[in-house]
């Protein structure tokens, strides 16, 4: 059993090692020493600060004795590695004070995650809100002790007999499953966790946390399994950033497009059609038909060619393109006269066929086949999440079918039509990954070396040329091909999954789709899958977020509504609707008899952006009393003069009001 770092007998006669410093120097140090001991050596003040170690890019416990050369960096609170460090030790902490408190509780697993972190209990009784705050409570004392927190490498069976004793069935499943011969652990004061680390060296190093919430979980996310109780947390280092984090939670929650989506009529989840499924109201319909407008608008506009393909197909035909043998559980299968049926789960082999329906010259390439396509998968129950994780929804596919000497060019012009879609719907913030194969093992990818090559190098070259800076993820490749994903960040600062390019090597391969080369040979296409929205479900999900439901004029289901002071006024403010409408705008009249405070509060909770309002003054002098959701009251403007603003304001898609 290895408990920390060991005693050093003897330095002058123990074997030293080469480590690359954090300022590019190289030092020896004698084997075992603690990388505590190499941060002191460094820099004091670092290693007073430092939590953890990356060496060669592995993380290590900062109380780790060195055990071979290579370059290291020390984690400290500012870092990027660090929060995942502070929140796995925190979800550790959780699991400590329930078992002092609840100590016939069972303990699964407790990850750190984007958000912070949760831990899942088998509990006969429900955790309380009450039971939350006594919790956290004991967490926090726990803290206070400072308990030192020791990685143990011991024998399995060592760590299974520990578990077996003290009734953790749980525990012992996992470390049956995903034990190797040796299996860490982390103990802190009496409790020990199944673990591979890294964490910060004591309790007392942990630093501003916060329970959230409970919720039901299955047992490793299989509803065949138990339920248990997850209870969910964050944490930071420090209660400034725990603070914002807080506030913005709240924001977040004013945003929730599950509570506005519904609240603004622009979508509903039915009982009893399922879970999963969403249900466009007219008002959420609008919104959709203006994104599918302005897609095919600049799909068209950059030499796309629209196609249509059936929502159920042979299942042979997944067969061929693979996808029946990767993703079998996550589709729907029926059969029809004995023959077995898919309910289209991705588009792809759709538009493949309609590629190979007769053999394509060189000459016709580049070709650009892009579908608002419906699809349907399976998702668990319980990560289906209002429009954001749904089991049917409508994709943004489009597949370029190309030469090797196009390709650059064609996902430049994919980059250029992102660049634009994120602008318009005013997400100025993203990121960018290129994910790429693990070379030291090609056997787990389509394609050979010299296509990935010629992928990877086309994607960065796209890249550069359009000046976005990237971070590469080795091994982060789906198997077919490599991929540019974007996250967008929202208005509070959240990121969102966004665009995705990928490169196919297998269904090319699988299909056997190619074109005629001027020599006369049959060649391999290159081909390109790319969607800019992803899902309309997911993105009209976000965008309610962004937004916080006041959609821009261009994508108000509402854009204006005309409010008669009086009986008397009624017929003008009619007219004022019908010359709206007939500039194409989206106009309508509350003709209701209430007062106009009434009414410019249903409208502002409604969140149109303008309200024009029409009383014996307007209609004589032919203006409106103008009100705008965003600037407040504008006061009279002519009749023309504000449909002919809000018809500027539309055409050229303007983020405000």
């Amino acid at each position: 059993m290895t408990v920390g770092a060991p005693k050093l007998k003897g330095q002058s006669s123990v074997e030293t090692v080469e480590v690359v410093m954090p300022d590019g120097s190289v030092r020896a140090f004698p084997r075992g020493t603690p990388l505590s001991a190499i941060a002191e050596a460094a820099d004091p003040a670092l290693a007073r600060r430092a939590i953890a170690a990356l060496l060669d890019g592995v993380e290590k416990d900062i109380y780790w004795p060195l055990e071979g050369g290579g370059r290291i960096e020390f984690i400290t609170p500012e870092s990027p590695r660090a929060l995942e460090i502070y929140r796995h030790t925190t979800s550790h902490l959780l699991a400590n004070a329930v078992k002092d408190l609840f100590p016939e509780v069972k303990i699964g697993i407790g990850p750190a995650t984007e958000e912070g972190f949760f831990y899942d209990f088998e509990r006969r009784e429900p955790f309380t809100p009450e039971d939350l705050e006594r919790i956290e409570a004991r967490m926090r004392a726990i803290k206070e002790r400072d308990l030192p927190i020791r990685r143990i490498e011991q024998p399995k069976e060592e760590a299974l007999a520990y578990f077996r004793r003290l009734g953790d069935n749980l525990k012992v499943e996992l470390v049956s499953e995903k034990g190797g011969p040796v299996v860490s652990c982390y103990r802190q004061g009496e409790f020990m966790d199944f673990c591979t680390g890294p964490h910060l060296p004591s309790t007392g190093r942990i630093g501003a946390f916060k329970l959230l919430s409970l919720a039901g979980a299955y047992w490793k996310g299989s509803e065949e399994n138990q339920q248990l109780q997850r209870i969910y947390g964050t944490a930071f280092p420090t209660d400034a950033r725990l603070q914002e984090h807080l506030r913005l939670l709240e924001e977040a929650k004013k945003r929730d497009h599950r509570k506005l989506g519904p609240a603004l009529d622009l979508f509903s989840v039915e009982e009893t059609a399922g879970p999963g499924l969403i249900f466009w109201h007219p008002n959420g319909t609008i919104v959709r038909q203006v994104m599918e407008d302005f897609w095919k608008e600049e799909h068209r506009r950059r030499g796309y060619q629209m196609v249509t393909t059936p929502h159920i197909a042979r299942d042979e035909l997944w067969r061929m393109s693979g996808h029946f043998e990767y993703y079998r559980e996550n589709m729907y299968t029926f059969e029809i006269e004995e023959s077995g049926y898919v309910i289209k789960p991705m588009n792809c082999p759709g538009h493949s066929l309609i590629y190979k329906s007769r053999l394509r010259s060189y000459r016709e390439l580049p070709i650009r086949y892009a579908e608002l396509g419906t699809v349907y998968r399976y998702e668990r129950s319980g990560v289906l999440h209002g429009m954001m994780r749904v089991r049917g929804f409508t994709q943004d596919d489009a597949h370029i079918y190309c030469t090797r000497e196009q390709i650059l060019d064609e996902i430049k012009g994919v980059l250029d039509l992102v660049i634009t879609f994120l602008k318009t719907f005013g997400y100025d913030r993203y990121e960018v990954d290129l994910s790429v194969r693990d070379a030291t093992h090609p056997e787990r990818y389509a394609g050979n070396a010299d296509g990935w090559k010629m992928a990877e190098d086309a994607l960065v070259q796209a890249l550069q040329s359009r000046g976005l800076s990237y971070t590469r993820r080795e091994g982060e490749a789906v198997f077919y091909g490599p991929k540019i994903d974007v996250r967008m960040f929202d208005a509070i600062g959240r990121p969102w999954q966004g665009p995705t390019v990928q490169f196919d090597f297998n269904l090319p391969q699988r299909l056997g789709i190619q074109y005629i080369a001027p020599d006369g040979s049959q060649t391999p296409v290159v081909m390109v899958h790319r969607a800019i929205y992803g899902s309309l479900e997911r993105f009209v999900g976000g965008l309610v977020e962004h937004y916080a439901g006041s959609f821009p004029v261009w994508l108000a289901p509402v854009q204006a509504v005309v409010m008669p002071i009086t009986d008397r006024t009624r017929d003008y403010a009619r007219e004022v609707q019908r010359i709206l409408r007939q500039a194409g705008l989206r106009c309508d009249l509350d003709e209701r008899s209430e007062k106009i405070g009434a009414k410019i509060r249903d409208a502002q909770l409604k969140k149109v952006p303008f309200m024009l309002i029409a009383g014996d003054r307007e209609a004589q002098a032919r203006t409106v009393s103008v009100r705008s959701r965003r600037e407040g009251d504008l006061g009279p403007m002519g009749l023309l003069a504000i449909r002919d603003r809000m018809v500027q304001m539309n055409a050229g898609r303007v983020p405000g009001p």
